[in-house]
């Protein structure tokens, strides 16, 4: 079968021209520059022959690409088998109202949704802003000193703060105590976290706190699973004389009327934001959050946000402590989070910001009142409660649940299952008096009742709060501007605007992150993450209910296995840095199984991202560093001898592929077979996947297991900084020990793992963006958008070279979807870092490339397949122009420390003061090239300063004197 070309694709179907920035034309004049007839013949003098892949993708029904309406109608028909009932399920996952300004603003827009995680402060600052407001509610709602910038869900916040305590605290003890009314699925990932560190988890009975004296720390859920809202303090006070430290998983809306944890002792307080305007999602994603002492903050896993100054001292805001621990202390990492959820966590903090202290107090109290006229109802009808005390939820004693779900359903409504003789009910901010009224009914025909719900308004006259008064929350909260004026539509809307502005997203730019892969997140992806069926929908609601959504994640699990040459594929992980962890699960779990559970070493290359010894040191492996040759590839000689060496204990290897440096290494299949003959597993890093699909499969050159990035190569866009989905793919013999939940009843098979996150299917609801994109695209159209990555990144290489060193090409000169320049000889010659050109780059209207990864003093270049050579061009254009600024400090025609590139970015302020006091013009600073007269973007800050930021740590929002 001939290759279609991708002329005719395009007559074909227009999304895939759509997707592909260079048109045919482009295309051919591209590689024309490197010497190259077709991209065909650029791939095979690129991908070694031994795994090169000239078949089209198996992909089925789904080879031919949809056109988009298309491709939308046949998802709307596979949602539409979803059953979208009112859920009082509970259990941490509740109804909520998106306010229509946040939906619209945030998000279904691309200036927010198409943004990068914020290394780049100055072009970052109104999603570092909406962030810091999020830490600033999670602190002042939990009544601790700091918070981070989200986790990706409440389970794996709970993980991460269990080790957190452990790292800080005094005790010696291994063990640590779950409370029973904990949220199972939390137990469950907490479970799992502690298996592989040698913790052993134990669960009490959460009204026997007191009695805890054997631990290093325990986990407590205010309001329990069941509804109780207990009173800690003493016997917190006494837990803590042990030498334990508390974790507290809290609700942040009960937050709003009970006495925050850090007001009673708790150490680190932990939870979910999902309530705050996130749809359900049949479980995500939605933002964790992690709070804790302010003394523990250079400790706390995750992303922070701080405020620092810029170079003209004004208030600047920044990721601090910046340089994240996996990338210092690598093997010796107690945690492999490099991501947060951060456009889950803006629509969050903007929920709190909408409504403000008085507004979510309003919804509080209405959830609040109506539970409590719910259980006056009930015990009216005979039904006892088993929890006196309660926020939001109930747990109702009956003769025959089943009877009572079935009465339920048959009203269209979804209770949570406990046992036979117990249902519980969670209100929410979207129940209503017909909701009560409609209750009533429920229970009355599960009994064979027929008696008439009473009036509402008398029942709530005799309504009173439902838990002890001396849990009473009497501080105040969100006493800050910014939740005190917003409360207009009007008003939010601008807001909201004003902070995109100050940010650079793909909606504007070229992003031209390696490693990172930026590319078009198409508008007809996106679209049916809003969609009822299946934002609407409980994780845990009945199978019967989400046949849909089952449906769409088998053909996604198919898809990816077409692509990656795996048997089969987990969904489950809400992260790379969870995929990483959950392959490497899986693989200890393969050598258990034979018997082979001594093998614990884990082979990683020296030029590995820091995740890979992060996550290998989590699961308790020992990582053995390989070298690298000075082509930046791995040094096989030295692989096999380490193979040699440990070979009775040898678990497996970590590599990615194509290689962190960009390059096609031509001995990935022997380094597979180097493994392989030692009894160990080949776990294939999965980030570059966007130069393979199509052209290589990891799955059939050898590798075991990879986890892959759908947020990078299968177009879910990146938020910010999150969400995330990195699902692993693994051969046959792994297959059996991927993820289960057990806790929720899901069990895929019983010899695998236990969960890696909070839902069974991780963040569910985004998984339609992949779906589409590959059913648009078709077997033909993914190869064509692999191969055009390729030509895009050595069309830059190619173009910059004369003005650049460009490391680590293979044959050719060639480069893979990405290449390095160097900037140190520059550096050297010139004192211009590879800083100043990235902060320059913000003059020209362009995010900065990767910043010195994997090499020190370098820039990672990734144009992907989506950006016009109009763009590329522009980019390029851009960065000539700077290496010829470098030249003029060269000659010394630009004063080495007074010049555009250290000063840069320039802003509108710096540029129209009155003064101007620099040794280069306004207009050089301003306009480096002639278009940036008809569209220019305006950095809102100068250079921020990191030091200062990280000497005068500060995250929160300002104080109340920059708004007086």
């Amino acid at each position: 079968m001939t290759r279609t070309s991708l002329t005719q694709l395009e007559a074909r179907d227009a999304f895939i021209a759509r997707h592909i920035g260079p048109d045919a034309a482009e295309q051919q004049e591209m590689l024309s520059l490197l010497g190259y007839a077709t991209r065909a013949a650029l791939i095979d003098a690129l991908v070694p022959a031994n795994i090169r892949n000239k078949n089209p993708l198996p992909l089925g029904a789904y080879a031919q690409p949809l056109p988009e309406q298309d491709a939308l109608a046949k998802l709307k028909a596979t949602a539409s088998k979803n059953q979208v009932l009112k859920s009082l399920i509970g259990q941490g996952y509740y109804n909520t109202h998106t306010p229509g300004v946040i939906l619209r603003n945030i998000f279904e827009n691309p200036a927010w949704y198409t943004a990068y995680t914020p290394y780049q402060p100055e072009i970052s600052q109104g999603r570092l802003e909406a962030i810091l407001n999020f830490q600033q509610t999670i602190t002042d709602l939990t009544g601790m000193g700091i918070a981070n910038a989200s986790m990706l869900d409440e389970g794996t916040a709970a993980a991460e703060a269990m080790t957190l305590i452990q790292r800080v605290g005094k005790s010696k003890s291994t063990t640590f105590y779950v409370a029973n009314d904990v949220l199972p699925q939390t137990l469950e990932v907490v479970q799992t976290r502690a298996k592989p560190l040698g913790i052993t988890v134990k669960t009490f009975d959460a009204a026997e706190l007191a009695g805890v004296t054997d631990a290093f720390g325990v986990l407590l859920q205010y309001p329990g699973v069941n509804g109780v809202v207990r009173d800690y303090k003493d016997a917190v006070t006494t837990v803590k004389a042990t030498g334990a430290m508390v974790i507290v998983a809290a609700d942040l809306l009960a937050l709003t009327m009970l006495t925050p944890p850090g007001e009673w002792g708790a150490d680190v307080v932990v939870g979910n934001s999902q309530r705050f305007g996130v749809p359900l999602g049949f479980g995500g994603p939605h933002a964790g959050y992690l709070a804790t002492r302010d003394e523990f903050k250079r400790s706390m896993s995750g992303r922070l946000v701080g405020v620092t100054i810029d170079a003209q001292g004004n208030k600047a805001y920044r990721l601090a402590l910046q340089t994240r621990e996996q990338h210092i202390r690598r093997e010796k990492a107690t945690s492999n989070i490099c991501t947060a959820q951060v456009l889950l966590a803006v629509m969050a903090s903007m929920y709190a910001v909408y409504h403000g202290p008085k507004g979510l107090q309003q919804i509080a109290q209405r959830v609040h009142r109506y539970t409590g006229v719910l259980a006056a109802n009930l015990k009216a009808q005979g039904y006892s409660i088993v929890n006196a005390s309660f926020f939001d939820t109930l747990t109702v004693a009956v003769k025959d649940a089943a009877a009572v779900h079935a009465a339920a359903l048959a009203n269209g409504v979804n209770l949570r299952q406990i046992d036979a003789t117990h249902v519980g009910v969670s209100l929410d901010e979207t129940t209503t008096r017909d909701d009560i009224a409609l209750l009533w009914t429920v229970f009355a025909q599960a009994a064979g009742s027929s008696t008439v719900c009473p009036d509402l308004d008398a029942v709530e006259a005799t309504v009173a709060p439902a838990y002890a008064a001396e849990l009473a929350r009497t501080s105040a909260y969100l006493s800050h501007p910014v939740f005190n004026r917003y409360h207009s539509e009007t008003e939010m809307l601008r807001y909201l605007r004003s902070l995109a502005d100050k940010d650079l997203a793909l909606d504007r730019t070229m992003i031209p992150l390696g490693s990172c892969t930026m590319k078009l997140n198409a508008t007809s992806e996106m679209i049916p993450v809003t969609w009822p069926e299946f934002s609407n929908i409980h994780p845990f609601a009945p199978q019967a209910q989400t046949v849909g959504y089952r449906e769409m994640i088998a053909q996604l699990e198919e898809m990816l296995c077409a692509v990656t040459g795996y048997a089969a594929i987990s969904l489950q992980p809400n992260a790379g840095s969870q995929g990483e962890y959950a392959g490497l699960l899986v693989i200890q779990a393969y050598h258990q199984s034979r018997g082979e559970g001594h093998r614990n070493i884990c082979l990683i290359p020296s030029s590995a991202h820091g995740t890979n010894p992060a996550s290998a040191n989590m699961v308790g492996m020992q990582v053995v560093v390989t070298a690298c040759d000075a082509n930046g590839n791995v040094d096989l000689a030295d692989l096999k001898a380490k193979a040699e060496l440990h070979s009775k204990n040898l678990a497996c290897v970590m590599v990615t592929y194509p290689s962190t440096h960009g390059v096609f290494e031509e001995g990935i299949q022997e380094l597979c077979e180097i493994i392989h003959s030692h009894g160990g597993q080949v776990y294939i890093d999965g980030a570059n996947m966007n130069a393979l699909v199509g052209v290589a499969a990891p799955g059939a050159f050898g590798g075991d297991v990879s986890h892959l990035n759908l947020h990078k190569t299968f177009c879910i866009p990146h938020g910010g900084g999150g969400p995330g989905v990195g699902p692993i793919g693994v051969g046959a013999h792994l297959a059996k020990f991927l993820p289960n939940q057990r806790s929720n009843g899901y069990v895929r098979s019983e010899d695998g793992i236990s969960s890696v996150s909070a839902a069974p299917f991780g963040s569910a609801s985004i998984l339609p963006i992949s779906w589409m994109y590959i059913a648009m695209m078709g077997a033909e159209g993914l190869t064509a958008a692999t191969e055009t990555a390729i030509l895009n990144a050595n069309y830059i290489a190619r173009r910059l070279s004369p003005h650049y060193p460009v490391l680590y090409s293979g044959h050719d000169g060639l480069v893979a979807h990405e290449c390095i320049i160097d900037l140190r000889p520059l550096q050297d010659a010139t004192g211009i870092s590879n800083e100043d050109v990235a902060k320059r780059l913000m003059d020209f209207g362009f995010h900065a490339p990767t910043m010195s990864f994997p090499v020190p003093g370098t820039l990672m270049i990734e144009p992907t397949e989506s950006e016009s050579k109009a763009e590329m061009d522009r980019f390029i254009d851009a960065m000539i122009t700077i290496r010829g600024e470098i030249a003029k400090v060269e000659s010394g025609e630009f004063d080495k420390l007074d010049n555009p590139l250290k000063f840069a970015p320039h802003t509108a302020e710096v540029l129209t003061a009155d003064k101007w006091e620099r040794k280069y013009s306004r207009e050089v600073a301003a306009y480096p090239v002639p278009s940036l007269r008809k569209q220019k973007y305006w950095p809102p800050v100068g250079r921020a300063d990191n030091v200062y930021g990280d000497r005068n740590l500060f995250c929160g929002c300002a104080p109340m004197s920059d708004y007086e």
